[in-house]
């Protein structure tokens, strides 16, 4: 069985629009979390090594971070449409998506919103380049690896729906974000998301 590590409205909001996607069978362990209000307080009951989310617990194994968890669960279903899995012609390229979304996206991304990059030109530098790769990209395709959604698009238009200004205003982010998020699973995970103290069914 897997188990996702989940607050509601949280980073870990994406895992169950995942799992959605993969019909996945699983529960939920709803967690508190400190939030970026001040609200809310870690859990002893969430085994993340820093009380935050998503983690997925399955076969006693511990997976946190949400682009390890979107490859571990895309990796376990390999015939789900948005994994690309090992021998696939697109797998380097997710891959690598995964990584960038994690190790640039977000983190320059965030420093921009906090205003890191306004007196760093190296910062600023980091954080345009991400902008007009991105949107280079997604001006030529649909997607982030061309006509297919894949999960790495799930990272970023979840992120992209949580805090919009990660990009800078665009016609085709806003394109992007209506294009991934029109989609049946989406719809489930935010009426799952929005239940109180939230029960999966």
């Amino acid at each position: 069985m897997l188990t996702l590590i989940h607050a509601p409205l949280s980073r870990s909001s994406r895992i169950v629009w995942l799992l959605e996607e993969l019909g996945a069978e699983y529960e939920i362990r709803y967690v508190s979390i400190r939030r970026w209000d001040g609200s809310g307080a870690p859990d002893d009951n969430n085994p993340h090594p820093h009380k935050q989310v998503p983690a997925l617990l399955h076969n006693g194994a511990l997976i946190w971070e949400s682009a390890a968890v979107v490859q571990y669960l895309t990796d376990l279903y390999p015939d789900c449409s948005l994994g690309r899995p090992p021998g696939h012609k697109d797998r380097g390229a997710y891959l690598s998506w995964l990584a960038y979304y994690a190790g640039v996206i977000e983190p320059t991304a965030l420093a921009h919103i906090s205003g890191a990059t306004i007196n760093n030109p190296a910062q600023a530098r980091l954080y345009n380049d991400m902008c007009a790769h991105v949107i280079d990209v997604l001006t030529r395709q649909t997607y982030l690896l061309g006509e297919t959604m894949s999960a790495a698009d799930l990272l970023l238009a979840s992120a992209l729906q949580w805090m919009r200004k990660i990009l800078p205003e665009s016609t085709v982010v806003d394109r992007y974000i209506r294009v991934v998020t029109d989609r049946a699973a989406y719809d489930r995970a935010r009426e799952i998301d929005s239940k109180p103290n939230g029960f999966h069914d």
